[in-house]
């Protein structure tokens, strides 16, 4: 084949050692030639490249390309004669982005993809690779020749033909909002989490340790020590904890007064305020380390989310501070490194769409990630439903934090109301729900593990907290465009029952992993990831219960409450009364100074065994369907009630999954939506008489006199389910096997 040119793709993927830093253009030969031949023995080659006699230049993440003067050939190779070092961390040295790594006696020969260029394309593509008999690895030739990614090789991403104009966008109209204030919550379980996680904020760490790295930034801290955990969390991620604290205490003061927890939050606004420069710039770590670790989209999404959750708790100091910041990122010359440049760079789109749909947004925000984080094919797959965009996503490890791009897009669409966002985050959502979500809602996708779809292990270490934090929030946008669409109340509901308030160990700590079969974990509580998108979570779950639309109320989870809205110009009040999910009642009682038309909407779950009837003032006034809202839209007056009782029943779901016993089936069990565990052991089985249909295996569980949501077995008396989001040191499974007795 004609042969114009060949390319060899450096290596971009691995860490300094010591650092948790992209680097690339590890093991590149220093010394090599690249030839072509007719035959495999290279028996006549030519020459296309020759540099055996001098060092070739490090070419860190550069693709380099080397003219073949339209040489003919059916092979090609590539040589080395002479080894780049392997770079190591220097000893007795602490890890540090100021520490730079030196080189070892060791020696590699590393190349990330050899592309053949004839013409317009790649005609290595395919082809069989072969690598030195002794030393090569068989593993990994195949990279060598894989098809170009999706959207382009390049590191650098810039592409300002992207952008579009502000003038032409058309963002859509919500059709209810989230109430950020004006909801009490009145005991329940609701609360009692709202208040372990107030004694968590204000028992893990002090506002001197919150500020400190700020403070280092300016020099008022010098010579401080990291050890043990601090090392990743606190200063590879410096800031991620203030971040931490105020998307927990944000959120939280919104609706329970804890003067200390406000105090704090106050305090720690002031403090980065204090340290804010005179160009913007606030974040905790020195504008030339963006680069370092996670910091240029782990630690400035924590820290903008932490920044607006005290701006809408009534902080006045966030939002200026936020804005002179975007104002001053917006306009970098690192822009075009951040998306893969940066390790997991994608977490940094919702920092700013964040931002962009704030009350300080500008249209930049967004232009921002139109010119250097959007990427056109991996949106097209997405809204085709093609799974391998999400567990082979081809630009990183696959993650958890790739629903922060989701939420970004979604928020594109708010944005500018182009209906690419839209298809493709919805693509996306389906292929989540359907292919990585667990028994009781749990997101399965997690960086190191491979999980592809439908897999379901059951005893790895996957459902990170914090993918389920960014799953309620994605889901939380849908909601405002589709409030009548139950599904996504059903996603929020068993997301906060099964993985947050399940993944909370009282006040002490939150649990990282949500697992399902085995022991719960022990809890944290030194700033990990999945603390601080649990706090967050926890503190927003009021905002969860309704939603308001023009017309009126949705009515979404069943928790003990109230809620003061203003109808046509009229204030109004709905108190929820329940025990749910301890029972299944539910009474409303209306406020109104006067008579007041408002269309309230009440949830039927889809996990309801049956139809639900509703009452206003005890007379029948509507029934619904499982999966759909009853509309009760008439004239309020006070002291008006509405009565219904949940269909909530015990439901078996038979496992599919990887982690299927050979001749026995295996079932999760849910009342409600409230996932179920066998505790005792790991490996509890059932034995039952009858036929094994979901429905003869769900009746086999019957209610604990006195211990509400406790179920015992019929015929079986080793075994006991107790709800899942209620284990704490037991042995259990969410999984027990079944088998038929003889």
């Amino acid at each position: 084949m004609a042969i114009d040119a060949i390319q060899l793709f450096p290596a971009s993927e691995k860490m300094y050692p010591g650092r948790d830093q992209y680097y690339a253009g590890e093991g590149f030969p220093l010394r090599f030639k690249i030839e072509a031949a007719n035959d495999a023995e290279f028996s006549q080659p030519k020459m296309i490249a020759d540099f055996t006699e001098v060092d070739f230049p490090d070419p860190k993440d550069h693709i380099t390309q080397y003219a073949a003067h339209e040489m003919y050939g059916r092979y090609v190779r590539v040589t080395a004669t002479k080894l780049r070092p392997v770079k190591i961390q220097p000893a007795r040295e602490s890890a540090s982005f100021s520490t730079q790594p030196v080189d070892s006696k060791d020696l590699s020969l590393i190349i990330a993809k050899i592309g053949v260029l004839s013409g317009s394309r790649d005609v290595a593509v395919g082809c069989k690779a072969m690598a030195d008999a002794e030393y090569g690895n068989t593993d990994e030739l195949k990279q060598l020749t894989r098809p170009a990614r999706q959207d382009g090789e390049e590191i650098r991403r810039d592409n300002p033909r992207a952008v579009t104009d502000s003038k032409t966008w058309q963002p859509p109209k919500l059709k209810a909002l989230t109430p950020k204030s004006g909801v009490t919550l009145n005991g329940g379980i609701f609360e009692r989490a709202m208040r372990n996680n107030i004694e968590y904020l204000l028992g893990s760490y002090s506002t001197d340790d919150l500020l400190r790295q700020f403070y280092e930034r300016t020099g008022k801290i010098k010579n401080f020590k990291p050890t043990g955990s601090q090392i990743f969390w606190e200063e590879d991620l410096a800031g991620s904890n203030a971040g931490r604290f105020l998307m927990g205490a944000g959120n939280t003061v919104r609706w329970i007064d804890d003067p200390e927890l406000q105090r704090r939050l106050s305090v720690v606004v002031d403090g980065i305020e204090e340290c804010r420069q005179p160009n913007g710039y606030i974040m905790a770590y020195p504008e030339d380390t963006i680069f370092y670790s996670e910091r240029a989209a782990y630690t400035r999404a924590w820290l903008t989310h932490g920044l607006l959750e005290a701006a809408y708790s009534g902080n006045t100091k966030a939002l200026p501070m936020l804005r002179g910041y975007y104002d001053w990122f917006n306009q970098q010359a690192f822009l075009p490194d951040m998306l893969r440049g940066a390790i997991q760079g994608g977490q940094g789109m919702v920092a700013n769409t964040r931002v962009g749909t704030s009350p300080v947004g500008k249209p930049a925000d967004a232009q921002v990630i139109q010119r250097y984080y959007q990427e056109d094919a991996w949106l097209h797959g997405l809204a085709k439903r093609e799974k391998e965009q999400v567990w082979q996503y081809p630009y990183d490890r696959p993650h958890c934090y790739l629903l922060t791009n989701l939420e970004a897009y979604l928020d594109m669409y708010l944005i500018t109301g182009d209906q690419r966002y839209y298809d493709a985050v919805l693509g996306a959502w389906e292929l989540y729900r359907s292919h990585w979500q667990q028994a009781g809602g749990s997101i399965s996708i997690i960086e190191f593990e491979e999980d592809p779809p439908d897999s379901n292990y059951l005893r790895q270490h996957l459902g990170e907290l914090c993918g389920s934090s960014f799953w309620v929030f994605l889901n939380q946008r849908f909601q405002q465009l589709h409030p009548d669409d139950e599904r996504f109340a059903t996603e929020i509901e068993k997301s906060i029952y099964n993985v947050g308030i399940a993944n909370q160990d009282g006040g002490i700590g939150l649990r990282y992993h949500t697992i399902l079969e085995g022991r719960k974990e022990k809890s944290t509580h030194q700033n990990t990831c999945c603390e601080g998108q649990g706090t967050r979570l926890l503190g927003s779950l009021p905002e969860h219960i309704y939603s308001i639309s023009p017309d009126g109320l949705y009515l979404h989870l069943y928790e003990p409450s109230t809620i003061r809205w203003q109808q046509s110009n009229q204030p109004m009040q709905l108190t929820i009364e329940t025990r749910f999910p301890m029972e299944t009642k539910v009474l409303g009682t209306i406020m109104v100074k006067a008579p007041t038309q408002a269309n309230l909407k009440i949830r039927v779950p889809s996990w309801a065994a049956s139809a639900m009837h509703l009452s206003v003032n005890s007379n029948p006034a509507g029934v619904g369907e499982p999966g759909t809202y009853v509309a009760l839209n008439r004239q309020w007056r006070d002291g008006d009630t509405i009565e219904f009782t949940l269909p909530a029943t015990v439901q078996a779901k038979q496992y599919t999954g990887a982690d299927q016993i050979d001749g026995q089936m295996r079932y999760s069990f849910e009342y409600g939506p409230i996932l179920l565990a066998a505790v005792g052991s790991s490996r509890a089985g059932l034995s039952f008489d009858g036929d094994h249909s979901l429905e003869h295996i769900a009746s086999q569980l019957e209610t604990i006199e006195g211990s509400p949501l406790h179920f015992a077995v019929r015929g079986n008396p080793s075994v006991t389910f107790m709800p899942y989001w209620q284990i704490s040191e037991e042995e259990f499974t969410c999984y027990p096997c079944v088998r038929s007795l003889a």
